[in-house]
């Protein structure tokens, strides 16, 4: 069997405790089970990664990754500020209609490393990165369409993920479609007053 370098094994082994995790929980996700997914041996994970947190981390980071990636091709390039914001926001929230389970992933990671010192820099790094993103979407939004911003752009990114991240976690909880897209447009409407 031909060798397998770590930087090759690495998203492997992400997409592996991605799909893992998604399909039974994090708690599932142990090193053993995420090799098992993929189909190597346990101390493949341990190489690659060093420990189980790391490994969490990268998870972290490429479900970042890929949703901020995803809003960020949604961005007009010509709109108004407000079109502009409707848009983004209408663009998160299809990631969230579509892909429950990344979500769902990311909040239990979340909750886990809260109690994990060694993955609280890694939230730390994923909040701080999404608030960055969002208040440079704003920052850009408004530059764009000659829009002076009321308020600081990182405040009004905190107030919108704020929000967001309320909605979100009512959709995973109990869903209800009307009454979220209702939400949605009301939490655009205080975050375009805001700003």
């Amino acid at each position: 069997m031909a060798h397998v370098s770590a930087a090759e094994r690495r998203p492997q082994l992400i997409k592996a405790a991605i799909e893992l995790m998604s399909r039974e929980g994090v708690a599932a996700g142990s090193t053993r089970a995420i090799a098992a997914e993929l189909g190597v041996a346990q101390a493949t994970v341990h190489y690659t990664f060093g420990t189980k947190e790391e490994l969490y981390r990268a998870v972290m980071e490429q479900l970042t990754q890929d949703l901020v990636a995803q809003v960020e091709q949604a961005a007009p390039t010509d709109a108004s500020f407000e079109d502009t914001i409707v848009t983004l926001a209408e663009a998160l929230w299809r990631t969230v209609l579509e892909q429950p389970a990344s979500y769902q992933l990311l909040t239990e990671l979340s909750l886990f490393a809260l109690r994990t010192p060694h993955l609280q820099e890694a939230l730390h790094s994923h909040y701080g990165g999404i608030l960055t993103v969002t208040a440079k979407l704003i920052s850009e939004a408004a530059d764009r369409a000659g829009h002076q911003l009321a308020q600081p752009a990182e405040t009004i990114a905190r107030f919108f993920l704020a929000g967001f991240d309320g909605l979100t976690m009512q959709r995973l909880s109990l869903p209800d479609e009307e009454a979220e897209g209702a939400c949605l447009r009301a939490l655009v409407s205080a975050v375009l007053a805001m700003a």
